[in-house]
């Protein structure tokens, strides 16, 4: 599912938080949207995940308007990870992850055995199958975030949006998880991911979608808008793109006076 953002224009109260912003994602890539604190991240991900309206401009979904899209069939095709780690119930963590499912069951149903397949894959997959029986409520916060991201994953979507998936998870699950991510989008899916760590974005992402005061500094290839001119601009800082054994990293290196 192609996303594409044109023109958008987010107000939060009094305040404008997307100024006339553009991004475009596309099947079978992984897309990072990053940039500093307070730059649009998060309210970009609820915009085109339809829980947040727009004053202007407009989302697309495979080049239909957002708004004229039937609420059952979005949420068959698209999830949203949000970034807290809430969940309100000392429900198991084999039930949270079994919520994912509820866009294709009939109403009234139980689980068929495609949602079983679909619910266990997804724990497997980030590493949570043993805490399948466990209440979240016990759970710490990596683990919690795990669940929460196979919550997503179980709902099989076309594409999905996920704001700093990676936060709270040790460095082995987070290899895990942008491995996996990576493998959602060589089979076609559309993922898009809002990160604060610049490495995971040049190591695992096709394309980078750099924000800056609402509006898209630079949009391409990792290399070309991870440039220190462009991290500068963003952030303060000053930083580096590098290689280290074939593997890209950004090495930030001091903040700019």
């Amino acid at each position: 599912m192609r996303i594409e953002a044109r023109g958008l224009i987010v107000r939060l109260r009094d305040r404008e938080v997307l100024r006339g912003l553009d991004l475009a994602a596309a099947p079978g890539e992984l897309t990072a949207v990053i940039g500093p604190n307070g730059a649009g991240k998060t309210t970009l991900l609820r915009a085109i995940a339809g829980l947040l309206p727009a004053a202007a401009g407009t989302v697309l979904l495979d080049g239909r308007p957002l708004g004229g899209l039937d609420a059952r069939d979005l949420a068959r095709r698209l999830a949203y990870l949000p970034q807290e780690r809430i969940v309100h119930w000392a429900l198991a963590a084999r039930a949270v992850v079994a919520l994912g499912r509820l866009p294709w069951q009939p109403l009234g149903t139980g689980e068929s055995a495609a949602d079983r397949a679909a619910i266990d894959a997804a724990l497997g997959a980030m590493d949570a199958s043993h805490l399948a029986h466990r209440p979240v409520s016990e759970l710490s916060g990596g683990e919690r975030a795990r669940v929460l991201i196979a919550r997503a994953l179980a709902q099989e979507p076309a594409a999905l949006l996920a704001d700093e998936p990676a936060a709270g998870l040790d460095p082995a699950h987070q290899l895990v998880l942008f491995r996996h991510l990576a493998a959602l989008a060589a089979k076609g899916r559309t993922v898009i991911v809002a990160l604060h760590d610049l490495s995971l974005a040049a190591r695992f992402c096709h394309s980078v979608a750099l924000l800056h005061q609402g509006r898209t500094l630079a949009a391409g290839a990792p290399e070309d808008v991870l440039s220190p001119q462009h991290l500068a601009a963003a952030y303060g800082i000053e930083a580096r793109y590098r290689s280290i054994d074939g593997v890209p990293v950004v090495l930030p290196i001091d903040v700019l006076p």
